[in-house]
Order: C-alpha cells, then sequence, then structure tokens
C-alpha cells in the first residue's frame, strides 16, 4: 500500500532513516562496535576502586596513612570458646584443653600467623564464661576470605571433639567469605532469573518469538559493549563489582523499554495502514525522539552521582551512564536496521491466543478500533477526566500520605545481623561475642603517625589514649597497641562499647574522637590519630553522603528541568513533570521507610524491620528512579503532544496519549516491577530494599503518576500546558516536521504539519 513519501527532520528520524537504508552496514557496525569495546576492554583489564579510595572523611585518611606506610594489615580472626550453661569457666581445665586445642588445630593449617591465647591476650568475658583466641591470616587482607576454608573446618573439627562447649570462629576473613558467598549467590539468582523473566513478559506482550527477542538481544548487546568498555574507563575511573551489577540492571531495564516503545510504535503504524517503509519513519521519528530525550535524561540523572565524592557511587554512575547511552544509540540505529531487515518476519514464531492480530481481529468483531486501546485506561480516564481536581486531590493525598514515613527515615551501614537476619549460622557467632565482648568483633582503630613514634611523649600519650578510653566508658578493653617502628606508625585497636548497636557505639566513637584523643593524643604536636572500623566508616560514608544531598539532587533536577523545557517547549510540562517524578521518588521513600525501618508489613515482602534504611540506599534509588520515570514521562507526554498537534483538544489528546501507550507503558513497567522484584526475594536485606523500593517505584510511576496524576493535572492546566514566556522563545528548537498523507481505511491520524520536538 503507498503511503507517499514521508518527510522527516530531526536527530532520531535521520539515524532511523540512514539505518534502514544501509541495513547491513548499520547491523555491521554496531556488532563490530561491541566486539571491538569487549575485545579492547578484556585486553585493558579492569581497575577496580582501592580501599582507600573508597572510604571518606577520617577512614579515608587512616588508609591513606596505611598505605602510604606500606603496612600490609592482615585479616584479624578470632574463636569464641563459651560455655552452654553454668558450671564451666575458662579456669576449669575442659576449657583450657579446647583453647589449646584450638591453638594447635588454627597453627597446623599452615594458614595463621600470630596466634594468641586468651590466658596471654587477656580476651576473657567478664564472667569468665567465654574467651577468644585471637590470631592473623597469612597474606593479603583483601583476599583472606579465599583462604580461610581450611581454618574453619579445622576449628569445626575442635567442635565436634569439645561438645560440652561453644566453638566458633569468627573475624574479617570468614565474614569475608561468608558475605562473599551470600552476595555472589543472590546476585547470580538475580542475574540469571532477570533476562527469563523479562523473556516471558515479552512474549506475553508481542506474541511472537522474534519480536520478544529483538528487545532482550539490544539489552544484551548494550551490556556486553559496556562491559568492555567500563574496562577501558576503569583506568581513569576505577570501577568494582557493585558497578558492574548496577550496570547489568539498568542496561536490562532501559535497553529492553526502549526497544519495546520503538517496536511498539512500528506495529501501530503498521496496524493502522501504513506501508513497513512509512511506519518505520513514523516511529524513528516519534518514538526514536522520546527514546532520545529519555536517554539523555536518564544519563544526566545517573552524572549526578558523580558528586557525591565516593568512588564506589562516581563508579556506579559512569557504568549506568554508559549503559543507558550505548542503548539508547543502539535503539536510533541498529534497531530500525534489524526491522527493515525483518520486515514481516518480526512476527515470526506466534504464539496462539497472545498475538496482536487475532486481539486486533476480536476488537474488529467487536467495534472497537485500534486507537481505542486499553478499555481499562479507558474506563480509569473518563473518571479522571471527568472530575479532575477531585482525582488530582485524591491521588496526591494518597502518595502524601504514603510518602509521610520518609520524613522519620533513619540511615546507617547495616550490621551483620541486620543484613541476614539468623539465615547465618555466623550471625549468631557475631551476636554472642558482641554480647560477651562489647564491640570485639568490630572494633574502631586509631591510625597514629608520628614524626617519632618511640619518643617519650608519644609513648606516653598512647599509655594515656587507652586509660581513658576505658575510663570515659567509650570501651571496656582489652585495648591492643600494636608498634611499627620503621614506619613510625601505631595501630590501637579500641572495643566500643555498644558492640552491634551502632547508636551506642556511635556515642562511644564520639566519645573517642571528641574527648579522649584531644585530651591524649591531641597534645602531641605533629602527631595525626584518625579512627577507622565499622562503626567509623558508617558515620563518615553517612556524613559524606548527607553532604552531597544538595549538590547531587540540585544537578539532576536542574538539568532535567532544561532538557524537558527545551525537549517539549512548555515551561509548564518541564516543571510538572519535575514535580510529578519527585513525589513517585518520595513515595517509594515512605514505603522504605515503613516496610524495613518500621516493619510494617514486612512478612508480606520476606523481609524484616531492621530500624534503618541502609546508607547509599536513598541517594542510589533517587538517581534511578528519576532517571528510569522520564521514560515513561516522555513516551506519555510525546503522544499527547502529537494528538494536541493534530488539532484534538486537550482532553481528546489526553486520552488518546494515555490509552494508546497504556500497553507498551504496562508491559515495560511488568519488566521493571519484575526484574527489580526478584531483588526483593534474596536474603540480604540491602538487596530486598533496592528491589522493594524500585519496584514500588515503578509501579507507583506508572499506574498512579502516568495514569492519574498527568492526565489530571494536564486537564486541569488546559492550553496552558504549552505555555512558553516569549522571553524563553530564543532557546534551541530541536524539533522537526513530520507530514505524511492518511490512509483509508482505517483512518490514521493526520500528521501534516506536525512539530515535535527532539
Amino acid at each position: 500500500m503507498g503511503n507517499g513519501v514521508t518527510r522527516v527532520r530531526g536527530i532520531a528520524a535521520r539515524a532511523g532513516g540512514w539505518s534502514a537504508r544501509h541495513r547491513w552496514a548499520a547491523v555491521g557496525i554496531w556488532l563490530l562496535f561491541v566486539v571491538l569495546a569487549m575485545t579492547i576492554g578484556s585486553a585493558a583489564g579492569r581497575v577496580d576502586v582501592r580501599d582507600s579510595d573508597e572510604l571518606t572523611g577520617e577512614t579515608h585518611t587512616a588508609a591513606r596513612i596505611i598505605e602510604d606506610a606500606g603496612i600490609k594489615e592482615p585479616a584479624g580472626e578470632s574463636v569464641l570458646i563459651q560455655a552452654k550453661g553454668g558450671g564451666i569457666t575458662a579456669t576449669d581445665p575442659r576449657f583450657r584443653a579446647t583453647v589449646t586445642a584450638v591453638v594447635r588445630a588454627v597453627e597446623k593449617t599452615g594458614r595463621v600467623t600470630d596466634v594468641m591465647s586468651p590466658y596471654d591476650s587477656k580476651s576473657i568475658s567478664k564472667d569468665g564464661r567465654s574467651a577468644l583466641v585471637r590470631f592473623d591470616m597469612r597474606g593479603d587482607a583483601d583476599t583472606a576470605g579465599e583462604r580461610v576454608e581450611p581454618v574453619l573446618e579445622a576449628v569445626a573439627g575442635v567442635q565436634k571433639d569439645h561438645t560440652e562447649l561453644r566453638v566458633e570462629e569468627i573475624g574479617g576473613a570468614s565474614m569475608q567469605k561468608t558475605f562473599s558467598d551470600a552476595f555472589g549467590d543472590d546476585f547470580a539468582q538475580a542475574e540469571y532469573s532477570a533476562v527469563p523473566v523479562a523473556l516471558g513478559i515479552l512474549l506475553i506482550a508481542f506474541g511472537a518469538v522474534v519480536a520478544a527477542l529483538l528487545p532482550v538481544a539490544l539489552a544484551i548487546t548494550a551490556i556486553v559493549a559496556t562491559m568492555g568498555l567500563m574496562g577501558i574507563v576503569s583506568h581513569l575511573q576505577p570501577m568494582n563489582d557493585t558497578a558492574n551489577s548496577v550496570m547489568l540492571l539498568v542496561g536490562l531495564a532501559v535497553g529492553v523499554d526502549y526497544c519495546l516503545f520503538y517496536l511498539r510504535r512500528e506495529r501501530e503504524e503498521r496496524a493502522a495502514g501504513r506501508d513497513p517503509a512509512t511506519a518505520l519513519q513514523i516511529a524513528a521519528a516519534t518514538s526514536g525522539r522520546a527514546i532520545i530525550v529519555s536517554g539523555v535524561t536518564v544519563c544526566v540523572a545517573m552524572a549526578g552521582m558523580l558528586f557525591t565524592g565516593i568512588a564506589t557511587f562516581e563508579a556506579m554512575g559512569l557504568a549506568s551512564l554508559m549503559v543507558v547511552a550505548v542503548a539508547m544509540v543502539g535503539s536510533v540505529t541498529v534497531l530500525p536496521a534489524l526491522l527493515s531487515l525483518l520486515g514481516h518476519r518480526v512476527e515470526k514464531g506466534r504464539i496462539p491466543f497472545l498475538h496482536p492480530e487475532k486481539r486486533r481481529a476480536r476488537n474488529a468483531r467487536r467495534g472497537r478500533s485500534a486507537e481505542e486501546g486499553s478499555r481499562l485506561w479507558a474506563a480509569v480516564l473518563k473518571v479522571v477526566l471527568a472530575r479532575p481536581a477531585v482525582s488530582l486531590v485524591v491521588a496526591a493525598g494518597a502518595l502524601l500520605a504514603i510518602m509521610a514515613p520518609a520524613l522519620g527515615m533513619k540511615t546507617q551501614n547495616l550490621t551483620l545481623d541486620q543484613e541476614f537476619g539468623d539465615r547465618l549460622p555466623i550471625v549468631a557467632t557475631y551476636n554472642r561475642v558482641n554480647e560477651a565482648f562489647p564491640g570485639g568483633s568490630e572494633p574502631a582503630e586509631v591510625v597514629v603517625k608520628a614524626n617519632d613514634i618511640n619518643a617519650a611523649e608519644v609513648r606516653s600519650a598512647l599509655a594515656a589514649f587507652r586509660a581513658e578510653a576505658i575510663s570515659s566508658g567509650a570501651s571496656r578493653g582489652p585495648i591492643d597497641i600494636k608498634l611499627h617502628g620503621a614506619q613510625n606508625v601505631a595501630l590501637i585497636s579500641v572495643p566500643l562499647v555498644g558492640g552491634s548497636d551502632l547508636d551506642k557505639a556511635g556515642r562511644s566513637l564520639d566519645l573517642l574522637r571528641d574527648r579522649v584523643r584531644p585530651d591524649t593524643l591531641g597534645r602531641v604536636e605533629g602527631v595525626q590519630a584518625p579512627i577507622t572500623g565499622q562503626v567509623a566508616g558508617s558515620a563518615d560514608f553517612n556524613d559524606q553522603l548527607v553532604g552531597s544531598v544538595v549538590p547531587v539532587f540540585a544537578f539532576v533536577v536542574v538539568f532535567a528541568f532544561l532538557l524537558m523545557l527545551v525537549s517539549f517547549r512548555s515551561l509548564t510540562i518541564a516543571i510538572t513533570s519535575i514535580a510529578l517524578n519527585l513525589l513517585s521518588v518520595g513515595a517509594a521513600y515512605g514505603i522504605l521507610v515503613a516496610v524495613f525501618q518500621h516493619g510494617w508489613g514486612a512478612s508480606l515482602v520476606g523481609a524484616e524491620g531492621v530500624g534503618a534504611i541502609i546508607t547509599w540506599l536513598p541517594l542510589f534509588l533517587f538517581v534511578i528512579l528519576f532517571g528510569l520515570s522520564m521514560d515513561y514521562h516522555v513516551f506519555v507526554v510525546s503522544r499527547i503532544r502529537e494528538a494536541r498537534l493534530r488539532g484534538r483538544t486537550t482532553k481528546e489528546a489526553i486520552t488518546h496519549g494515555v490509552v494508546t501507550t497504556a500497553g507498551v507503558v504496562t508491559s515495560a513497567a511488568v519488566i521493571m516491577v519484575a526484574v527489580f522484584a526478584i531483588f526483593g526475594t534474596l536474603s540480604m536485606q540491602s538487596m530486598k530494599q533496592m528491589g522493594v523500593g524500585l519496584a514500588a517505584a515503578v509501579l507507583i510511576d506508572a499506574t498512579v503518576i502516568r495514569g492519574v496524576l498527568l492526565p489530571s493535572v494536564m486537564a486541569l492546566l488546559g492550553e496552558r500546558n504549552w505555555y512558553l514566556p516569549k522571553w524563553l522563545h530564543r532557546l534551541p528548537d530541536l524539533s522537526h516536521d513530520e507530514s505524511s498523507p492518511a490512509v483509508s481505511p482505517p483512518p490514521p491520524p493526520a500528521v501534516e504539519g506536525e512539530k515535535v520536538g527532539v
């Protein structure tokens, strides 16, 4: 069927047109890019973030002192020997025999050094029922978890021979192994599940195997290319496994979404009677434009992480930005080429009862046109547009109520027991050690750097610090001091009162930093004494994040506002876009706090209230959600604007835009919610928090925001939706014209003279 020639202008339209005309070249260039990126990246190798660069504040200073001094701190381990009931104490011969057996067993492995009996180190609890055998793992502390298995087995052997006592190991290496195993298993489960889940939903949405495979193929090739680029870029900005996992998550989400938007529009135009070439041109000019606007906005949001000053966040932000950019470019270049190559073969592998043609046939028998779209959303919109003010008040009021708990949000790094609950045996050991030796499993470490560490005044200050740390109530001991004379450095290990209770331990840390240190080590000229450790790291990390919230929020919001303003040439659209996205993020925060901080309904998602949200999550969620929510927003508003420029009234345009995009937005949202919900099923509380927060926000965004709030706000504003002050008319006009004659039957909407921004 001839439709004439469609004349288009614009980046997306030109890219799509070129790719469709040079389809083999476009596909070849894309595959070459993916292969070269992966090959060069693999050859370059990935440079990972160093521990000293990951930390902030005093913890960063302490790490740099140790690193510059060339001190290799080993991973410290402890074996808890504890009476299971009354009657046996550390003075009992059976207790002493067990201690001796532990010392011999761990030494025999050849993997440890500096084994200390509790009778020498005075690591015996006040009630005499518990003792700690302390030792260090040989080799690099960063890889100690990979070598600790024989030691764990040796300790387990002692436990079998001494059943009247509890014999359990805990420490840096054993916790590293536990965390690594759980983290690795969790992410492997999520990564292996995500692609099949997305593919299954796409099969239902498209009803054809080839059409469903295209979005997944695009997402996977974008992820593979980005993995290679990460290796290259890591020589300028170090990366890590966390950044890689976040990149996979974001890459799958946006890669599938962008392809879904494009493919559904192309199919819609063909269903309206246009020939494949014209349908592809219109999809390039409309959905392609929406993808570019959305992609650039997401990239800007991800770039906000670069303002945190925290190496892990910078790595996550850059990795996410790259995968979004690659997926965006692939969607507007190689995708049109593939659609042009496939033509009607994109419908191959049709699934009975699911294919759109069967649905269209059923609709035709019922007198419904393809343009009517979703009956559900048509019914919802009929109510919303009939009473837009009431709909706005009810929906906004509900979201504000959901958001309310976020006002009391408390953030902290989760302890081992908060992260894993009682699912892992080492958690019970962690709690028992902290009960018998408060702070013993995660002591604070004071890194003392002096001009002469052996000077009399420095030695005197070290002794005074040890005494005052205990007398002040910050620690109950034992406080261990290790001197490194050649480097003029001393390392002081200080178990904090409060143990695994980070609030109490935080107060003990404040005592050390604000009172004990100034009164002792602070009186010696030329002495540096930063305090590090888990509690200090959590406090410093929190402070750094709090300090970066304003610049990150400001950067993301301002640039997103400007992009919306230039893309839609409407001050009103730009303002409402930001307001609605902030409302969506705020509601997600409220759900997080209610479920994970207060424990309301936590059992429904297999979680538990841990009293806090993990430190990095709020800022991470803001950046990710603000970016991803623009996918739907740009796509829906673009269709509304198209319809309005074709001559429809504002309410008609809203109905057309929301209803005709309902299918693709629903499919995209279901995929995102399903993928994110997978993370909500993992064992780690931090992963549950991330999964539930992301899934809840996307669900709210695709339903309440896009289906109720957006149409009600636009209906109330009317023609003011397209308001642009005269003094802003000088803004760059990044728009294009699209024109094409109508076809019959069925008659598509006229698009003569339409002006749509890129």
